[in-house]
């Protein structure tokens, strides 16, 4: 029939193993586990009195929602009431004293000193939020008894100390009553205001929204209603200058945050200068404190000093208001925090320059100061002025802005050439040039006319075969036509390249004297140096002859295919810096092939410190843009590096170059040599990782890389790998493709350019076309008689020339031919371009045809692969808008070509 009352339990059994073990809800026990935060230490029994605070409110709300939550014996549980129980208080009098009481004198109604306060009412089986703060509501808890005739005195001390609470007002109170209009007040104080509201001579604050607010005054209780309709308008009336009113249910007010700073500021500068004589005529009273600090001065001018002093430029930057001059450097740190990107700040900027004091500035004014500033931070000195080179004065971006300058205007004409190469001065060849200059290559020759009246050095890093060699050789002859060519220049090179050198001096040049210190005789020759116009050496033999060079001053030092000093630490890298010349130039088609650490080191050669240490490059320039992507980074960099590296690919030249198409072949390896290509490449993974693990990536390097050359040998011919179980495999997919390649070529008509890396594999092929009788040229490292194998292919009397790539790569000019076969992959494909550049190049006159012949689901496609991701990386550089994503190298990189 009914529910019994059932049992009760003290806190042991409450909280004991067995009665936890006992629940069936994991939110029983979790309860219970709360509960122990309300324990008595010194006794077993607790109370609900004990659950107080913020947990004691969670406790109370994760009981009621079980619906198991009882109070005493009532059969129905416990459930929470919406709306917050009102508390009214009274003063009753009782033999001439009076108490303070409460709606809270039921015997069914329980507080919880919670947080909020909590009210169960054991008739209506609710527990319900009341709505005063638990600290008003236990310091009237503790209110004495106190004497009739004190009456007056503790109701407005109450009155004034908790002004929300409503108290029935004792009759011998007298109650003055105020209606009418309420006037805005604003309090300017500690860079902020506050609003409140006058009725008569008593002021109300916006909040609570009471529709009636007490106060005590000479034993009065002055009760003001309030006009809430009215205060509301007030306060809208603030917000139309644009301040978004906060409050704290206490006042209302503005500060001078740092959200949408800029438009606070704004809004305060009009606020101040216009909308406080308006709300004063409107009727508001404005008090401003002594702490209200903030002042603002109109728009101001810039104002650049310039000085110069041995070819370098002190560049001031500073505000000039009030006859007041106040530096710039300082204030671009806090800018520089509060604008991520200068181009999204608005038409006008208030500037801090010092506490609470703001000067106006338009952005066009102030933005391209910043930008220098930024861009040249590493060469402030301690009082904030620019000291800058003259080779950095292509940084200054704030020609155009709406500055005063004062002082020297050099800088300025020097940076405007810098930036715009269309107001370089174009120059007339040399009268002897024995061939007409491409536009291309003028623009060229005005560059480096240009370098050497400003005393720069810079990189002509035009594509292979697009004439950099004509172009400095053209730049030479006209200085000498003018007799400025004073000294000889030295010309270093690979030693591939003498012989070019010499035969385009005298083809193209012939005004030009030149001398080649090359040979085991050349120590005579340095005897005559000064004369000669050129001296032709090569990169091994400047450290052999670095004692004789060091005691000569040339005009020139040029180094030819000047990637050769991409690591600055070799000792031909060191050995060049210690030479002397007036003049720097490099020529390379390919500054960067792997990372842009050699850019650095080829210009610490040329204009050391002009892209600082090596150390600060890599972590300002280098790792972030080639590890983070920071294409920011690297908009800055080519910047920098613009004026002095000038570069025409043979797309922007297309005009004045025969069309060029690459196909590449692919074909599949047979049963025999797939299962040696696999068989490898399993037991080469495994030995690599246990070499891995036991002595991490660098440790493994070179086992890693000659598991790499196996199977890149597999995919050449099997014959390649000196091992019994590749000498059983007769046949080769790639050679058979290339075999059937070349007779239908040869059919056509073709003369062929053949690359490989393999000087071995070379030897392979010559033997199958010797067989086939097809006549041919093959040039290596140990091929005694060079000039004679290239003029056998040039003069026709070859259709195919078998080329290693390390010893034909470069330095050739072979445009005789229109097909080029690239036979295996090579990692860089800057290298491959380079090769194909031997055909590809100014003076031919056909459709060049490139082949690559690649092996499916090998390491070549792998290969084909990282060359993507390596002419992406040489692009970004040259290229401010070239796509680079897929960018990144991972550590991993060599380890992942083992992988299937």
């Amino acid at each position: 029939g009914s529910i019994s009352k059932g049992t009760s339990l003290d806190n042991s059994k409450i909280f004991s193993s067995y009665l936890l073990n006992e629940l069936k809800t994991e939110r029983d026990t979790n309860i219970l586990k709360i509960a122990q935060a309300f324990r008595k230490e010194d006794g077993y029994r607790s109370s609900l009195d004990d659950i107080t605070g913020t947990l004691g409110y969670f406790l109370m709300q994760e009981m009621v929602e079980t619906e198991r939550f009882y109070y005493e014996t009532n059969f129905k549980p416990l459930h929470f009431k919406e709306e917050k129980f009102h508390l009214k208080y009274k003063f009753r009098l009782a033999k001439g004293e009076y108490t303070l009481e409460s709606n809270l004198n039921q015997a069914e109604l329980i507080v919880f000193e919670t947080i909020p306060l909590l009210l169960l009412n054991g008739k209506e089986n609710t527990i319900q939020e009341m709505d005063i703060d638990l600290a008003i509501y236990k310091e009237l808890q503790k209110a004495p008894k106190f004497q009739k005739e004190d009456i007056v005195k503790v109701y407005a001390k109450i009155g004034n100390s908790f002004p929300s609470l409503e108290i029935a007002t004792p009759k011998t109170i007298k109650i003055n009553k105020i209606k009418g209009k309420p006037k805005g007040n604003l309090h300017l104080k500690d860079n902020s205001f506050i609003i409140d509201f006058s009725y008569e001579q008593y002021s109300t604050q916006y909040y609570p929204r009471t529709e009636q607010y007490f106060l005590y005054e000479n034993e009065k209780k002055i009760e003001i209603v309030r006009d809430l309709n009215a205060e509301e308008k007030l306060k809208n009336r603030i917000e139309v200058f644009g301040f978004f009113i906060e409050s704290d249910d206490k006042n209302i007010g503005v500060k001078l945050g740092d959200t949408n700073r800029q438009e606070q500021l704004k809004q305060w500068k009009y606020f101040l200068a216009t909308g406080v004589d308006e709300l004063k005529s409107e009727g508001w009273n404005i008090e401003t404190y002594e702490e209200f600090s903030l002042q603002f001065e109109p728009s101001t001018d810039i104002v650049v000093e310039s000085s110069e002093v041995n070819n370098w430029f002190n560049l001031s930057f500073n505000l000039e208001f009030n006859g007041i001059s106040q530096p710039i450097a300082p204030l671009v740190t806090a800018i520089i925090n509060e604008f991520d990107d200068f181009k999204n700040m608005p038409e006008y900027i208030n500037i801090e320059i010092d506490e609470n004091h703001f000067v106006e500035l338009e952005t066009k004014q102030i933005e391209p100061i910043l930008q220098t500033i930024i861009e040249l931070f590493d060469k402030k000195d301690s009082d904030g002025n620019l000291k800058i080179s003259a080779y950095d004065a292509h940084l200054i971006d704030f020609i155009d802005s709406d500055v005063i300058w004062k002082g020297s205007k050099d800088i300025l004409e020097l940076s405007q050439k810098l930036k715009n190469f269309t107001k370089i001065k174009k120059v007339k060849p040399p009268k002897c040039l024995t061939m007409p200059l491409r536009d291309y290559q003028q623009e060229g020759l005005n560059w480096l006319n240009f370098l050497y009246e400003f005393k720069f050095a810079g990189i002509l890093a035009d594509d292979m075969g697009l004439g950099k060699t004509i172009q400095t050789l053209t730049h030479l002859s006209r200085l000498k036509e003018q007799k400025k060519l004073t000294k000889p220049s030295l010309v270093v090179m690979p030693t591939s390249l003498i012989a070019n050198w010499k035969n385009e001096v005298q083809k193209f040049t012939p005004n030009l004297t030149v001398l080649s210190l090359h040979g085991s005789d050349r120590a005579e020759r340095f005897k005559t140096l000064s004369e000669y116009d050129i001296l032709l050496t090569t990169y091994p033999l400047i450290v052999r002859d670095e004692k004789l060079f060091v005691k000569y001053d040339f005009m020139y030092i040029i180094l030819d295919e000047a990637q050769k000093i991409k690591n600055h630490k070799t000792k031909m890298a060191i050995a060049l810096k210690k030479l002397n010349s007036e003049h720097k130039l490099a020529l390379s088609g390919t500054p960067i092939e792997n990372h842009l650490g050699e850019l650095w080191s080829i210009f610490s050669f040329l204009m050391p410190g002009f892209l600082d240490t090596m150390s600060f490059f890599k972590k300002y320039y280098q790792t972030p843009i080639e590890k983070d992507f920071d294409f920011g980074r690297q908009t800055l960099l080519n910047k920098r590096i613009k004026p002095f590296m000038i570069r025409r690919t043979k797309e922007k030249v297309a005009s004045e170059l025969p069309s060029k198409s690459e196909i590449i072949k692919y074909t599949q390896f047979d049963n025999g040599q797939a299962k040696l290509y696999e068989s490898i490449r399993v037991t080469m993974e495994d030995k690599v990782r246990e070499a891995v693990n036991a002595k991490g990536i660098g440790g493994s390097h070179i086992m890693i890389l000659d598991a790499l050359l196996k199977l890149r040998q597999v995919c050449c011919d099997p014959s390649l790998l000196k091992i019994k179980e590749a000498q059983k495999v007769q046949e080769s997919a790639k050679l058979d493709l290339f075999l059937d390649l070349v007779d239908e070529l040869l059919l056509e008509g073709r003369k062929i350019l053949v690359f490989s890396q393999f000087t071995s594999m070379l030897s392979i092929i010559e033997e199958k076309i010797v067989e086939k009788e097809i006549s041919y040229a093959k040039l290596t490292g140990s091929t005694r008689k060079r000039e004679e194998v290239i003029e056998k292919f040039t003069k026709g009397d070859a259709d195919i020339f078998l080329i290693s790539l390390k010893a034909g790569g470069v330095g050739l000019n072979l445009t005789e031919a229109d097909t080029v076969i690239h036979y295996d992959p090579w990692w860089n494909p800057a290298v491959e371009n380079q090769a194909t550049d031997r055909a590809y190049r100014i003076g031919q006159k056909k459709a060049v045809f490139v082949y690559k012949l690649i092996i499916e689901n090998s390491i070549e496609e792998k290969i084909l692969e990282m060359q993507k991701k390596k002419k992406m990386l040489q692009d970004g550089i040259y290229d401010d808008n070239q796509q680079q994503e897929n960018m990144k190298f991972s550590g991993n990189e060599l380890l992942e070509l083992l992988q299937k």
